[in-house]
């Protein structure tokens, strides 16, 4: 029988990468017992409350403020990682804790460097490299984040047994980046993170949030690569045409925010743009379920999780036409250039007026969600792990 880890440290505020981990939880809690025991690591006692549904062996990790300070030194004089590796079990409580489980393989779906950071055996996640692809954007291309992040997913494709990605395309990125051999690479496409989409209201839900009747929705933190300012702008085009458009915005407020909000202001849409900021998991669905459509403007990719939010919801979708996201979205989305207001509007227009394609967009969603989903996301990682271990 072989030892699976999971390493959790992502808060719920984290947005696509919390939901992924969440998805993963799932999947591993999936692994045949006779086959695998799983234990779940995890540094925030907010997942004590995502846990309790499942019968796992789970611990909270010590975090070791000394041994964490001596890392940040050590990473900052630009030392080599191999050393690190070797000495850290002698003080760090996060070492010791890792390796004390004699894990097989720890997966670590977050993409970050503790994998990289501790002796044990690990696949780590590279969610993107938009660092490499979009350095326009201040979030990833000022020249200390991207010196970060390239240290971090150099130290990933040195030090992990496997890399996941989420895409054909995010391999070949990693591939051209890194150099990484293919085989070392494993896609496993994001799904909706496990909620019940077909639940009815939560309670409280009506007093929570004061929606119009018929709106277009878009669930993102406000980095600027989210794009948020051509949707209004979209939308601002649009008003003469269309005097009932509204839009809900939903997510934790980055640095794009005053300058979103300033935006609307200016515009005279104060009372068309509803923000809402971070919105708990419980309500996702709900949010989905009442919008005319999700529209999601975003310039990263190479996938997303809202997309697949949407068809596992019936909510119809309109998504920038970059990267992997026209393959991930198939015929179940409208497609639009990012960086045209007209494009998009074009879009728009067409989900606010046309049912019958809106009703076509829905079954063709469901369709998609039905052929990916947690019971294949499961079966995909098993051979994942199975895989890697051998």
């Amino acid at each position: 029988m072989k030892r699976i880890g999971l390493f959790l440290d992502v808060e719920p505020g984290g947005g696509g990468t919390f939901q992924y981990n969440q998805a993963v939880l799932e999947a591993v809690a999936a692994l045949p017992p006779d086959r695998f025991s799983v234990v779940v690591g995890y540094t925030s006692r907010l997942w004590q409350d995502y846990l309790q549904d499942y019968a796992l062996e789970r611990f909270q990790i010590r975090q070791g403020i000394f041994g964490r300070g001596v890392g940040f030194i050590w990473h900052k004089l630009g030392l080599p990682l191999g050393p690190w590796r070797a000495i850290n079990p002698l003080f760090h409580p996060m070492a010791q804790d890792l390796l004390r489980q004699r894990c097989d393989l720890w997966i670590f779906p977050s993409q970050d460097t503790r994998g990289c950071e501790f002796a044990v055996p690990a696949l780590i996640s590279i969610h993107d490299l938009m660092h490499r692809y979009e350095r326009r954007f201040p979030e990833v291309g000022t020249r200390r984040e991207f010196r970060i992040r390239e240290a971090q997913y150099s130290s990933i494709c040195t030090w992990a047994r496997g890399v996941l990605v989420d895409s054909e395309i995010g391999a070949r990125q990693v591939m051209e980046s890194y150099g990484l051999r293919k085989e070392r690479i494993h896609v496993l496409p994001f799904i909706a993170p496990p909620r019940d989409w077909e639940a009815t209201v939560a309670p409280g839900f009506d007093g929570r949030y004061q929606l119009p009747v018929k709106f277009l929705f878009y669930p993102a933190q406000f980095w600027e690569h989210k794009n948020h300012a051509c949707l209004v702008s979209a939308v601002s085009r649009l008003k003469k045409e269309l005097p009932d458009l509204k839009l809900v915005l939903a997510g934790s407020l980055k640095n794009a925010y005053p300058a979103v909000v300033a935006q609307v202001e200016a515009l005279g849409l104060r009372d068309d743009v509803h923000f809402l900021g971070y919105v708990p998991d419980a309500d996702m669905p709900e949010l989905y379920r009442r919008a005319r459509a999700l529209v999601m403007p975003t310039f990263f990719g190479p996938t997303n999780i809202p997309p697949l939010e949407a068809f596992a919801a019936g909510c119809p979708v309109a998504i920038s036409k970059r990267y992997g996201m026209p393959e991930q979205a198939g015929d179940a989305a409208l497609l639009f250039d990012p960086d045209s207001v007209e494009d998009l509007a074009g879009c728009i227009r067409r989900l606010w007026t046309d049912d019958f394609l809106c009703t076509q967009l829905v079954e063709r969603g469901r369709a998609r969600a039905a052929a990916w989903g947690p019971a294949q996301f499961a079966r995909r990682l098993q051979v994942v792990v199975e895989d890697v271990i051998s």
